[in-house]
């Protein structure tokens, strides 16, 4: 069985810039640190965190008085850190810098006095953070049925911005309709980050060599779920599995037998371990090594926030 991996895949910059602050967060203070929500979404990261002294939370009212806490890298909406400030936290920031790009544009736009929309999944933290940022109020559009339902005028001005995880070809169609509704100002796909381009782009080319693309990566990782859906629609069976446990081995059996060519991605979320143990249990016991495609050579960094150091330059653009 022939496996092959896509490249680049895994950890983005803001992924890692956050694991980091949290990391220099407990060497600094000492544990705990809390963390407003999964620093990222991914469990085996979470859990690695935890066990060394995080302690993650959904609502502010958990972290006593005075404590360290730490905002994910989603971001958090305005009403959050002002909490945080009445109950006296040391809060750290750790949102991607591409996502606090996205506040700054619907904060500029507010100002305008522009309508607003947001092209993002209802519920998403980074959805949440985004449109927390402004008073005024800010309409989602999930799907390209949902502009139809607007409640603006036709032909009307209004702003838009998008979440930075969302496939690319569902928010070329979002625009278009807005802007044929709509006289629409925004970005155009230019939220959508670098790292969900570079690997939905991969994934595409990759589709076209392979018989099954397997997208190691969290149920609830947007990023990872829409690269799933950028493998299916170019025609080739696609799996979302958390780790090499969600691979049974009657599946890896009957690919062999077939003599399938297994492709592997990973969310930006995903530690490289668990792509290497994905390969690993599908090759047993023969161990061959698997074939690295070619693909974007990423080298962004960022910044971390003000006290906790130097930029981290693992990974980017």
């Amino acid at each position: 069985m022939d496996v092959f991996l896509a490249q680049p895949r895994g950890f983005c910059a803001g992924v890692t810039r956050a694991i980091e602050i949290v990391e220099r967060a407990l060497e600094l203070h000492g544990a705990p640190v809390y963390v407003f929500h999964e620093i990222v979404h991914n469990q085996w990261v979470v859990n690695s965190l935890r066990e060394r002294g995080a302690v993650f939370v959904d609502q502010l009212q958990d972290v006593p008085i005075g404590s360290v806490v730490v905002f994910s890298a989603h971001g958090v909406a305005d009403a959050v850190v002002r909490e945080a400030q009445s109950r006296q936290l040391h809060h750290i920031d750790a949102t991607c810098p591409l996502v606090s790009k996205v506040h700054q544009q619907v904060r500029r736009f507010a100002a305008r006095g522009m309508p607003l929309v947001m092209i993002g999944h209802a519920g998403h933290e980074e959805v949440v953070g985004t449109t927390g940022q402004v008073q005024a109020p800010v309409h989602l559009v999930s799907q390209v049925e949902d502009v139809a339902h607007l409640p603006l005028p036709q032909g009307s001005p209004l702003a838009y911005v998008t979440q930075t995880t969302l496939s690319l070809d569902d928010t070329r169609s979002i625009v278009d309709a807005l802007q044929q509704r709509f006289e629409a100002l925004g970005p155009h796909t230019d939220d959508i980050c670098y790292a969900t381009q570079n690997r939905q782009t991969a994934v595409r080319a990759m589709a076209s060599q392979v018989d099954v693309v397997l997208v190691v990566g969290a149920r609830n990782s947007s990023n990872s779920r829409r690269l799933q859906e950028v493998a299916e629609r170019a025609g080739v069976t696609s799996l979302l599995v958390q780790d090499a446990g969600d691979i049974t081995d009657s599946q890896r059996e009957r690919w062999r037998s077939l003599g399938l060519r297994i492709g592997i991605t990973a969310g930006a979320s995903t530690p490289e371990l668990l792509v290497r143990q994905v390969v690993q249990h599908l090759q047993e016991p023969d161990d061959r090594p698997a074939t690295q495609l070619d693909g974007v050579k990423e080298d962004v960094s960022f910044r971390l926030p003000p006290g906790l150091g130097a930029a981290v330059p693992r990974h980017g653009r």
